[in-house]
């Protein structure tokens, strides 16, 4: 029997000109069954902590009054059976060269998001892909990325990747958990430690993966995966 999923993603750094070295991609995952049951157990941690049920969760926010919540977070994303994670990360995209492999930056993006997706569907299943709202063109962009998901699916009539939708952040628990592992995927193979705290976070997720975050996990890796995808000019190895 199939079984439907909803796919949150996120990304961090994705612009060409951003400045930005390292750029992550990634998703967080459960069974549509329990999406609200998720959602509403990560509001009872907030309100543990004396937080608005409605304060979102972002990387950028972690700071040192409110560790022990994000600390949390972690172990409540590692407790729970019905959720997991994946994300594909370049560590240096100032190395890309679009023009001389006949591309746009956007068509290597959807071709990134792509590979970061495709460890998650199985043809037997059905999905529903929300992604968090950056600009405006983000309905054109995502219009685009369900017809090159599906089309690489073979999924012509849509029956597998049901839909791909933008989404605000601050109204979904899961992308915030999503913002919340790349931020600290980034934030570690970018090279920064000044915040004890960011840093006590992902020595956190460190323990509880037993992995690095600056590589990538085996490819059959369910719960935490992550792919550190390595650029040939303006290719993919992968």
């Amino acid at each position: 029997m199939s079984k439907v999923y909803n796919i949150y993603c996120d990304e961090s750094c994705h612009l060409e000109n951003d400045q930005q070295k390292v750029m992550v991609l990634g998703a967080v995952w459960c069974p549509k069954v329990k999406s609200r049951e998720i959602a509403d157990r990560i509001r009872e941690v907030k309100l543990k902590h004396g937080l608005n049920e409605h304060q979102e969760i972002k990387w950028v926010k972690v700071s040192a009054n409110k560790q022990q919540f994000y600390l949390d977070l972690v172990e409540y994303f590692f407790n729970c059976p019905d959720l997991y994670f994946r994300a594909l990360f370049i560590p240096d995209k100032s190395k890309l060269r679009h023009k001389d492999y006949d591309q746009t930056h956007d068509d290597w993006y959807y071709k990134m998001y792509f590979i970061m997706l495709k460890q998650i569907f199985s043809p037997h299943d059905q999905y529903y892909i929300y992604i968090d709202i950056k600009d405006t063109r983000g309905a054109r962009k995502i219009r685009k990325l369900h017809e090159i998901l599906c089309n690489n699916m073979y999924d012509f009539s849509r029956a597998i990747i049901q839909d791909v939708q933008l989404v605000r952040s601050h109204e979904i628990e899961q992308i915030q958990l999503t913002d919340l592992f790349i931020g600290a995927i980034s934030y570690l193979n970018r090279g920064l430690s000044s915040n004890s705290t960011k840093n006590r976070v992902i020595d956190k997720i460190k323990e509880m993966t037993g992995y690095s975050l600056e590589h990538s996990t085996l490819l059959k890796e369910e719960k935490f995966n992550i792919f550190r995808c390595l650029l040939s000019g303006g290719s993919t190895d992968v």
